[in-house]
């Protein structure tokens, strides 16, 4: 009996597909689901890290082997990207002009001296260009979330993004635990910590935890400072786009080889196009707790396919250097933030 069929037909290659991805995307969901509940009773830690930090266990444990890969590759690549999307729809435009001038001189001058400081100590520190580039994006912006972002275009190696995610860990529950006791001895009023909280601390649930500690309305002012601090990871994943894609080729010849989507990806249009849509009021206020979960959600499952896909040999490799880079930065970024606050808000 002849047949014309020269390939497998689209049920075929789709049923294929799911056979590949299933499992490892089974398994980082499943581990999310967990890193969720873990994240919920503990929220200084939050759901993402201990996603990565579930993930790398059970790796350890278990060894998973390579059937489980393409799902785990779709958890840290897809999924995240989807997740930046979602996570876009919880945040106005409007947002940015709410918190007022006094505001944006603080959450630029600590972006520029956590970008800027990462490149010159990181060079001096001799740590790898990646892990470099990654905790101090982490620490400029929002931690896990800022990471994984960024991620999505720069590609480094699961046990960069691991070590940069603990290293900003690290320093959340530092500032957690810091940030109160040293505002008060700074005598600082709500407003004035809700503004320091929000613009040097890196991860939103440990901007929550110390602000509402401090008392008054320090929390609901840092939360609104996190927020539109946020949404710089816009232009710094487009400039690390575009880096990236120098990096494959000539300067002249990146714009005739690549087309836009490669320096512009497709989920920070759909991040922006999000955040317009709340803008102007088709996406509604009520659904912004349940996006921001679903969100949360889709980062902790991400993470939990990069801690499955990675090995603990591979962060002792890394040493100690990141660790020192992000403390450096934790420190620079608190003490810029509190400088630039008193220079320009009256």
């Amino acid at each position: 009996m002849l047949t014309d069929r020269t390939g497998p037909t689209l049920v075929e290659r789709t049923a294929t597909g799911v056979r590949d991805v299933g499992p490892g995307l089974a398994a980082a969901v499943g581990v999310a689901a967990v890193a969720t509940a873990a994240g919920a009773e503990v929220p200084v830690v939050g759901g993402p890290v201990f996603g990565i930090v579930l993930g790398l266990l059970l790796a350890t444990v278990l060894t998973p082997g390579p059937r489980w890969r393409p799902g785990f590759a779709v958890a840290s690549k897809p999924v995240l990207q989807a997740s930046i999307v979602v996570l876009g729809a919880t945040l106005s435009l409007a947002q940015v002009a709410s918190v007022g001038a006094s505001s944006l001189p603080v959450m630029l001058g600590t972006l520029a001296v956590a970008l800027g400081g990462a490149w010159l100590l990181g060079r001096l520190l001799g740590v790898e260009r990646d892990t470099t580039l990654l905790v101090g994006v982490g620490t400029a912006i929002c931690g896990a979330s800022a990471i994984a972002a960024t991620q999505s275009v720069l590609k480094a190696r699961e046990s960069t993004v691991a070590y940069a995610v603990g290293t900003i860990f690290v320093f959340n529950i530092a500032a957690v635990l810091a940030f109160p006791p040293l505002g008060h001895l700074l005598g600082l009023d709500p407003h004035a910590f809700g503004l320091w909280a929000g613009t040097a601390i890196n991860d939103t649930s440990s901007v929550v935890a110390a602000g509402y500690a401090y008392g008054g309305d320090a929390g609901t002012y840092a939360v609104v400072v996190k927020l539109t601090r946020s949404l710089m990871i816009i232009p710094v994943v487009m400039g690390v786009a575009f880096l990236v894609a120098r990096r494959g080729g000539g300067a002249a010849t990146t714009r005739q080889r690549l087309p836009w989507t490669r320096l512009v990806p497709l989920f920070l249009v759909g991040f922006v196009v999000a955040s317009a849509l709340t803008t102007v009021g088709v996406v509604p206020a009520s659904w912004h707790p349940a996006l921001t979960a679903v969100g949360t959600f889709l980062i902790t499952t991400a993470l939990a396919g990069i801690g499955l896909s990675m090995r603990v040999a591979d962060l002792r490799r890394a040493g100690v250097r990141p660790l020192l880079l992000g403390a450096c930065l934790w420190g620079l970024v608190a003490a810029s933030s509190l400088g630039v606050q008193a220079l320009t808000v009256s």
